[in-house]
């Protein structure tokens, strides 16, 4: 087992790095050429910039039983068809029964954007959303 995390925006790097080392796991953090993320106890992987680049990076070093971190619902979906768990920045777990509507909201959403209507972005971290991603990552890991 080994924590893969879709570094691009993501707010809890150093909670992952966190739970890999009380566990004794790695921790990859996964990022192209325009973000540099070196932090202490895991190891980067920076991919060439492209649309996907890191995702696709991520599906290829992957192996059931990973957890990936990600906001990205195309690749959580990708990392569940591949054995793997995956988690957002808020503890939200995906699972094969969440993911269909949460891919089906991402379209409707693109759709609504490409019509040239708003959607309203997310709020202000709260450092509730730390609290509920750490124990999410930590049950993930622990069982």
């Amino acid at each position: 087992m080994k924590i893969l995390i879709d570094a691009d925006g993501c707010p809890v790097v150093d909670i992952c790095i966190k739970s890999a080392k009380r566990h004794g796991i790695e921790c990859l953090i996964l990022c192209d050429t325009s973000h540099i993320f070196e932090r202490e106890g895991a190891k980067t992987v920076t991919v060439s910039k492209g649309a996907d680049s890191v995702d696709f990076r991520i599906v290829n070093l992957l192996e059931r039983g990973d957890i990936v971190v990600t906001q990205d619902y195309g690749l959580a979906a990708m990392c569940l068809a591949r054995g793997a768990s995956a988690l957002n920045q808020n503890g939200l777990i995906y699972t094969p029964d969440n993911i269909d509507a949460l891919l089906n909201s991402r379209y409707e959403t693109k759709k609504i954007r490409m019509a040239g209507g708003r959607i309203k972005g997310p709020q202000k971290r709260r450092p509730e959303q730390n609290e509920e991603f750490e124990k999410a990552i930590e049950k993930m890991i622990g069982g």
